[in-house]
């Protein structure tokens, strides 16, 4: 294995942050070395180690004079930094599509053209500055040991059914996302509210069953996974297979009324110093996203499963980002969740 997690690069990397006043959180960081050393790429993402290690190995190995500096933070904490503090890197990867797309659409990113980008459908690219090279569903997982021989619900509807009819059994059972910081969480939910009734529904049950909110699908799946809850709404179901394979212990359930797939994305900061790096990895995520065991854009998988529905890149994504909306949405939200209990 060829990375190395440099407690003294680390150390000179916070410094450099502090020395520029940027505050925005570092959950982990990494540094894959090249020798000899051509260049460094300095990639800021929100995807864990654990999942986009495969596809750093690999892009190192075509390019090995390429040094990978990988930074990973939350959704909203990569458009702060890029947003608002002027951090410098050359790659930002997301699971927030709405956020790189303001990022694009402020100015905060710079064009790429390749034959690789052409291939992308409409859908999944916009003005060839933010490009989408994964889709991941929002799913819903349930624990085996909860349900038992019981039927797992399959769709929203039928999920509600047992929620209202056993509230004791399923008090405080339950997870999804905090939606209120800017993120995944936010984004699917939002885009749930645009295509069913069924999602103010589904908020109003679980608020009334004092649903745990989560920051992360991560956390939602290892509580699952050990029982402590019996089921989760809205997982990212890239995370979940991938822990289904390592652990069990729980079931994935693509809703058959309609599941969200969220574009994992990729753009070049405006500021980026390295470039031509960034570039060469774009291509290279579009054309082996596979080998994380992430699913790639593939419209023929679309087609085959019309209950799939891919959240398109464009400006749409900006209105629940306006401050008026959003701040409507989150009341409705709050209302829902916090019916029975103070806000916490």
């Amino acid at each position: 294995m060829r990375i190395v997690v440099s407690a003294a690069r680390l150390m000179l990397a916070l410094m450099a942050v502090a020395q520029a006043a940027l505050a925005f959180e570092i959950e982990d960081h990494a540094v894959f070395p090249a020798s000899p050393e051509r260049s460094v790429l300095r990639i800021i993402s929100t995807a864990d180690l654990d999942v986009f290690r495969p596809i750093l190995l690999a892009f190192q190995a075509e390019n090995p004079g390429v040094t990978l500096d990988y930074t990973i933070t939350g959704t909203s904490q990569l458009m702060a930094a890029l947003h608002e503090e002027g951090a410098s890197f050359d790659l930002a990867i997301s699971s927030a599509m709405d956020l790189q797309t303001k990022l694009a659409n402020d100015g905060f990113a710079q064009a790429h053209a390749s034959p690789a980008a052409e291939t992308l459908p409409d859908w999944a690219a916009w003005r060839n500055e933010v490009f989408g090279f994964t889709q991941e569903p929002a799913v819903i997982i349930v624990s085996r040991a909860f349900f038992g021989d019981d039927d797992v619900p399959q769709n929203r509807e039928e999920l509600i059914r047992p929620l209202r009819g056993n509230p004791d059994r399923f008090r405080g059972k339950i997870g999804t996302y905090d939606v209120r910081p800017l993120g995944f969480g936010y984004l699917v939910a939002t885009q749930d509210s645009r295509r069913s009734e069924a999602f103010w529904r589904l908020m109003e049950v679980m608020g009334s069953l004092e649903a745990r909110l989560y920051c992360c699908s991560g956390e939602m799946i290892r509580d699952v996974a050990k029982g402590r809850l019996a089921l989760a709404y809205n997982v990212l179901g890239s995370y979940a297979a991938a822990e289904l394979r390592r652990v069990g212990g729980f079931e994935i359930v693509e809703p058959t009324d309609f599941v969200n797939v969220m574009l994992r994305s990729a753009l070049i900061p405006k500021s980026a110093a390295n470039p031509g790096d960034a570039r060469r990895m774009v291509d290279f995520l579009l054309t082996l996203a596979a080998a994380s065991g992430l699913p790639a854009i593939d419209p023929d998988a679309l087609r085959a499963n019309s209950a799939l529905h891919p959240i398109r890149f464009g400006p749409g994504l900006l209105v629940f980002l306006d401050r008026m909306t959003r701040d409507s949405f989150l009341n409705s939200w709050e209302s829902s969740l916090f019916q029975v209990r103070g806000l916490p």
